[in-house]
């Protein structure tokens, strides 16, 4: 397969390269920062929301690895081939860490609703056990997902163009390449996105309009204050990647345009970038530590 990138100008790859790379390091500097911190702090580790924290920033430095070097490399090289094999890793492994990046949102969203509307409680909805079955739920989920959502992409013959018009290799540009009969791998993987998408989703939404309703009732203007401080930047993060992530999965194949690299380059890099940033920038725990 050739990927072709975001554009072919060696000018502007050069300009690209140069834009991406720092936003890689960063990447992995808050990423990786945050999980030490969190790991080397005996009170982080045994707070649910910085326990999940932790997989979070795991699972967006593996998220944005599995893009960037590749894309970087081709970048400065212009050696834009890839194999088969190197292909199915580079989606299953991208979808993977991707479905775990949705339940990790989720549960962190039902941290949210307990800390907020059963603050005296939160410890006891949130026991370190269930904490640990829900992030490997997370991990389980992944897999499973993966596996259908792979199998459907390369379950059919590539026989007309390998070239992709893409800067990695996702399931609906695959599947626009493929010569066979699409529509009922089209069909699955769009029952299998709704499913993950509306669930997930629907434990946010559930979550937050619980939150919203027990801050409209605080008296006190600085608890309102700082109980939407605490939520605003799951809310951001969340808002986008799924936003993102909808427009992408949940249209065919046959309708993707040049605003599909847009997207996909949010939810891939600007996401994992934003996350660590966002959750010591606006806590105050974090600035402290």
């Amino acid at each position: 397969f050739i990927l072709l990138g975001l554009d072919e100008s060696p000018d502007v790859q050069l300009l690209l390269f140069g834009v991406f790379l720092p936003i890689y390091v960063f990447t992995l500097l808050g990423n990786v920062g945050m999980m030490t911190l969190v790991r080397t702090d005996p009170h982080f580790l045994s707070t649910p929301m910085y326990f999940s924290l932790h997989h979070l920033s795991f699972t967006d430095a593996c998220y944005s690895t599995v893009i960037m070097p590749n894309m970087l490399v081709s970048l400065v090289l212009w050696n834009k081939d890839i194999s088969f094999a190197g292909c199915v890793a580079q989606l299953y492994s991208f979808i993977f860490f991707g479905i775990v990046e949705c339940c990790l949102l989720a549960k962190m969203a039902y941290d949210r609703y307990a800390a907020v509307c059963s603050p005296l409680r939160y410890v006891v909805m949130l026991p370190k056990t269930v904490c640990v079955w829900l992030v490997s739920t997370s991990y389980l989920l992944g897999f499973l997902y993966t596996a259908i959502y792979t199998g459907c992409t390369f379950g059919g013959s590539f026989c007309n163009s390998n070239v992709m018009a893409h800067f990695f290799y996702d399931v609906g540009p695959l599947l626009k390449l493929s010569c066979s009969d699409r529509f009922l791998r089209e069909k699955i993987i769009f029952a299998f996105v709704s499913l993950n998408g509306t669930s997930t989703s629907g434990i946010f939404l559930i979550s937050y309009l619980h939150i919203l309703s027990a801050v409209l009732r605080m008296r006190s203007m600085q608890s309102r204050s700082k109980a939407f401080n605490t939520c605003a930047s799951h809310l951001m993060v969340i808002s986008s990647f799924y936003g993102t992530g909808f427009f992408m999965y949940l249209q065919p194949s046959t309708n993707r345009n040049g605003l599909d690299k847009v997207a996909a380059a949010f939810y891939t890099l600007v996401t994992p970038l934003l996350n660590p940033i966002i959750y010591s920038l606006r806590n105050r725990e974090v600035k402290g530590a």
